[in-house]
């Protein structure tokens, strides 16, 4: 009996944790990104610092990509400027670094700059900032978040 209920709490315990992982972003033939609002009511989407791979939580609020110092170390981004951040859990320490690109489904920004030291649940978290963002349309609707590829011409 023992035996069948620590079976039956690995089966449960396995179920939540897939229940519970964000829904893959989407891509349109229009080459935009949709991202479904997360249960915990953010949004997250799979992307790419220098070909490392990151879990990005969009943050509107954040001026800079951030970054952990794990994913910097592994990412090449060495160097930079000791930076201050003002965070919703109060200052920390950084350093700002430029990156070759930034990669979210197909939308990619070269030569941006990132902020270290973000203190993530994983190595491989990160916050997706207004410097990224603002290169796109982005719009939301309801529990969508949507980022449009602007015209060549309106850059």
């Amino acid at each position: 009996i023992a035996i069948f209920w620590v079976a039956m709490l690995g089966v449960l315990y396995l179920a939540m944790e897939r229940y519970l992982q964000p829904s893959q972003a989407v891509v349109t033939a229009s080459g935009s990104l949709r991202i479904e609002r997360h249960r915990d009511g953010h949004f997250y989407v799979d992307g790419r610092v220098n070909d490392q791979m990151v879990r990005f939580m969009v943050d509107t609020g954040a001026t800079y990509i951030a970054v952990t110092d794990a994913l910097a170390q592994s990412a090449g981004l060495h160097g930079g400027e000791v930076a201050q951040f003002r965070t919703a859990n109060g200052t920390r320490t950084g350093r700002l670094v430029r990156t070759q690109r930034i990669t979210v489904g197909p939308l990619q920004v070269q030569r941006l700059t990132v902020g270290t030291g973000y203190t993530g649940a994983s190595a491989q978290d990160a916050l997706l900032g207004q410097n990224f963002l603002r290169q796109f349309d982005v719009l939301m609707r309801g529990d969508m978040l949507e980022l449009r590829p602007r015209p060549a011409s309106a850059r």
